[in-house]
C-alpha cells in the first residue's frame, strides 16, 4: 500500500497474536515498525521493520519503537486496530501547523458497526475547552492505540513508564507532557478503527492492574488529598490490588513530583 505520508511512522506492539497482526498490518498507510513484545513464537511482519524483544515490556515496548523511528511523528496502533485512510496525512498536517502540540488523539470507532468509543464521545464534549491556536479540544488523557505523538516531545519526557506495564499507563504520560508545556488535543477528523477481542483476556486481572496504576500515578504526581482518595477508592474496590503495590511505594515516593498549577486544576475539572 502506498504511504499517504512520509512524516509519520506507525508503531505496532504485538504479543502472541499473529492472526490479528496479519489482519491489520496491511491497512496502515505509512511506514510501520512492529515490536514483537516477547511473543512465545516470533511474529512475522511482512512489509514492516520488525524489532523482537526477549521479554514482554508492556506499554514501554512502544518507547523502543519510537526510538527507532526516523520520522518527526509517530502513530501508535495495537494489533487489533488501524488508522483510517487519510488520518495519518491529516495528523502530519496538523502537527506541522501546531508546533506546541505533542499529542493528537483520534476518534475511535469500535467493531464492524463503527460504534463511537465512549472515551472519544467524552472528549468531543470539550470539558477543558478548545483554546485558540489548538487543533482541537484540549485533553489530558488518551487511548494508546489512537494517538499520534511528536517524537521529540515523547522522548523528552521519557515515554511510557515501564513500571506501570499496561492498563492506565497513558495518564502519567499525558500529565508529564502537559507539565512540560505541550498541548494535547482531540482531533475528531482523525479516525482509528478498533476491533477488540475479549477471548483469552482476564478482565479481573486487567481491573486489578488498572487500580494499581491509578494509585501509583497519583503517588507520582498528585497532591496528598488526591493520593488519599485514590487509595481509599482502591481499598473499597480491590484490597488485593492495594496489597500488591506496597512494594512499589518506595520507588514511587522517590520519583514523586508536583504538577504545575494549571495541569492539576485541569485534572480536577475532569473529576480526576
Amino acid at each position: 500500500m502506498t504511504p499517504e505520508t512520509g512524516d509519520v511512522t506507525v508503531v505496532v506492539v504485538s504479543h502472541n497474536r499473529p492472526d490479528r497482526l496479519r489482519e491489520t498490518l496491511p491497512r496502515h498507510r505509512a511506514p510501520v515498525i512492529v515490536v514483537d513484545n516477547g511473543s512465545d513464537q516470533p511474529l512475522g511482519a511482512d512489509g514492516a521493520r520488525l524489532i523482537r524483544l526477549d521479554d514482554n515490556l508492556g506499554a514501554a515496548a512502544r518507547n523502543i519503537g519510537v526510538e527507532r523511528a526516523d520520522t518527526p511523528f509517530v502513530a501508535f496502533a495495537d494489533d487489533d486496530s488501524y488508522w483510517a485512510p487519510g488520518s495519518l496525512a491529516r495528523a502530519a498536517e496538523l502537527l506541522h501547523a501546531h508546533s506546541r502540540t505533542a499529542v493528537l488523539t483520534a476518534q475511535v470507532r469500535v467493531g464492524a458497526a463503527g460504534r463511537l468509543d465512549p472515551v472519544s464521545a467524552g472528549m468531543a464534549t470539550a470539558p477543558l475547552g478548545n483554546p485558540p491556536g489548538s487543533p482541537g479540544p484540549s485533553v489530558l488523557g488518551f487511548l494508546s492505540c489512537a494517538v499520534v505523538v511528536r517524537r521529540e516531545a515523547f522522548l523528552a519526557v521519557g515515554g511510557f513508564q515501564p513500571r506501570l506495564f499496561l492498563y492506565g499507563e497513558e495518564a502519567l504520560l499525558a500529565m508529564d507532557l502537559a507539565a512540560a508545556g505541550w498541548r494535547l488535543s482531540y482531533a475528531p477528523d482523525l479516525v482509528v478503527r478498533h476491533f477488540p477481542e475479549q477471548a483469552g483476556r482476564d478482565p479481573r486481572a486487567r481491573r486489578r492492574r488498572e487500580t494499581r496504576n491509578r494509585v501509583l500515578t497519583a503517588l507520582l504526581r498528585r497532591p496528598p488529598q488526591q493520593v488519599a482518595g485514590a487509595f481509599a477508592a482502591a481499598l473499597r474496590s480491590d484490597p488485593v490490588a492495594v496489597a500488591g503495590l506496597l512494594g512499589d511505594l518506595p520507588w514511587a515516593l522517590r520519583r514523586r513530583r508536583s504538577l504545575p498549577y494549571e495541569v492539576e486544576t485541569a485534572l480536577r475539572l475532569l473529576g480526576n
